[in-house]
């Protein structure tokens, strides 16, 4: 079940929010993790069952963890946590790719290959992996203490809002909002999470969907069929498809949250009209960055090493590791080590050279080079093979054999146009200010009279569109 389905909009959710106003204070956490395993079941019915086992484990390992004075004892039970939770993410997500790279290398030498069924993946085992990481480890370090009931911490790793596209959130970030949210439990949270639900769910189907569909057009076509124009025309699709796709769904989940008292963090913010890809890096899935720093960058010694040479690579190896995580493929590690190229080269000389571009209208050159840079980046994470993404790259510059091209109608022009102008917004005059007022500004009486009527209108868009269309898939459902 995803937010953008016609049984989560009309019945899923007026239920959840029907049976979560009706309960007292007490039992609404049990309703959030009733509705959070039903929500999980529905789509990945066998696989409940190992977020389930895995969570009792980890809640009694950090338990004994923390109650722990040893810190050989503490250690062990950290590294039992930490190779349960990483044995099942290879397992489940990388097993199938390191096989068949393993027969590869056997067949290459004349060696019979490894039987092995492939594995199905389970739904958003990536983001729930990570958020089990950072209960052990924010426990471990003594950040914040672990949460007093199995319940509980069941309630933190499988919130529905987050549970299968993130935002990928903290535990110490989040612990508190488990025991007592009251604070936020307002009139006017619950119509401003209303409002940023019916925004996501318009970015989601509106925009995202109707690009999605000529990304695909042109990336189901055949090398032969990849004119440069044509390979732009896909490129440039797929580029907002996954903008509006993933953004749109956090903020379903942001304001889902807000509805209950929850305060999850930003995870997009412009990204597209970033300078450089250092600055796409901070606006660009922002929790899975900060993650990624916390987590893996820090303890690799960060910026505090000794040597630039140490640095660069610690850059590179945190993004290998997150084009790994996005999948199991060599598209995604080029991806991952493409983005570190040219994280390094910035920060070796390409900052500097930035710097010209600062004032007047060449200020929007950094942006318009930044967001080239991106989308090609983006063809390694569209293609299903490494060399099919090459051969749209060549075809991109012109190096291709296309002849036939695609013809586009003004719904296309319709919709890329209306993209541009929500992705690029903030860079005009009071673009900040109105993304300001809707998001995060205070509301009041006529304000939200007006916002109730755009939301209910793009609600009604959304929900015809999803019934009227076949086509609503969701890119990040696979990691």
């Amino acid at each position: 079940m995803v937010f953008s389905s016609i049984v989560f909009i009309l019945y899923f959710l007026p239920a959840f929010l029907l049976c979560y106003g009706l309960v007292n204070r007490p039992y609404k956490n049990v309703v959030i993790l009733a509705f959070s395993i039903l929500f999980y079941s529905w789509g990945a019915p066998r696989f409940i069952f190992v977020i389930l086992g895995t969570t009792f484990l980890d809640f009694h390992l950090v338990r004994w963890m923390d109650e722990s004075s040893n810190q050989l004892r503490r250690k062990l039970f950290l590294l039992c946590s930490l190779a349960i939770n990483l044995g099942l993410l290879f397992y489940f997500k990388y097993s199938n790719f390191f096989i068949e790279n393993v027969n590869t290398l056997l067949g290459l030498v004349g060696l019979q290959s490894i039987h092995w069924t492939k594995l199905v993946l389970p739904i958003g085992i990536s983001f729930y992996t990570f958020e089990t990481i950072t209960y052990v480890v924010d426990v471990y370090r003594k950040i914040h203490k672990p949460l007093k009931h199995f319940w509980d911490y069941q309630t933190y790793i499988i919130l529905f809002p987050k549970l299968i596209a993130g935002p990928i959130i903290r535990y110490h970030d989040l612990a508190d909002q488990i025991d007592d949210r009251t604070e936020y439990e307002t009139v006017d949270n619950k119509l401003m999470g209303f409002y940023r639900f019916c925004i996501g769910l318009a970015k989601k189907v509106i925009l995202a969907n109707h690009m999605g569909i000529y990304a695909d057009a042109v990336f189901n076509q055949t090398e032969m069929d990849w004119t440069t124009a044509t390979a732009w025309v896909g490129i440039l699709s797929y580029t907002f498809q996954i903008y509006f796709d993933f953004s749109g769904y956090s903020d379903m989940a942001i304001g889902l949250a807000k509805m209950i008292g929850f305060r999850f963090p930003e995870n997009f913010d412009n990204p597209y009209v970033s300078g450089s890809i250092t600055e796409f890096w901070r606006r660009w899935h922002i929790t899975l960055g900060s993650w990624m720093k916390n987590y893996l960058y820090i303890p690799l010694g960060g910026n505090k090493v000794s040597s630039k040479p140490r640095l660069y690579t610690n850059l590179w190896l945190v993004f290998l590791a997150s084009g790994l995580w996005h999948g199991a493929s060599w598209n995604f590690i080029v991806w991952g080590a493409y983005h570190g190229f040219w994280l390094v080269a910035e920060r070796m000389f390409l900052l500097k050279w930035y710097d010209q571009f600062r004032h007047g209208p060449m200020k929007w050159m950094k942006s318009l080079l930044c967001f080239i840079i991106v989308m090609i980046g983006w063809v390694f994470f569209r293609a299903e093979t490494l060399p099919q993404a090459i051969a749209f790259i060549k075809s991109m510059f012109g190096l291709g054999n296309g002849m036939q091209g695609i013809e586009l109608d003004i719904a296309f022009c319709f919709y890329a146009v209306l993209c541009f102008v929500f992705a690029f917004f903030v860079l005009v005059p009071y673009g900040k200010i109105i993304q300001q007022s809707i998001f995060f500004d205070g509301y009041d009486r006529n304000k939200h009279y007006r916002m109730l009527a755009i939301s209910i209108f793009l609600l009604a868009i959304s929900i015809s569109m999803i019934t009227a269309s076949g086509f609503n898939p969701f890119i990040y459902f696979r990691f």
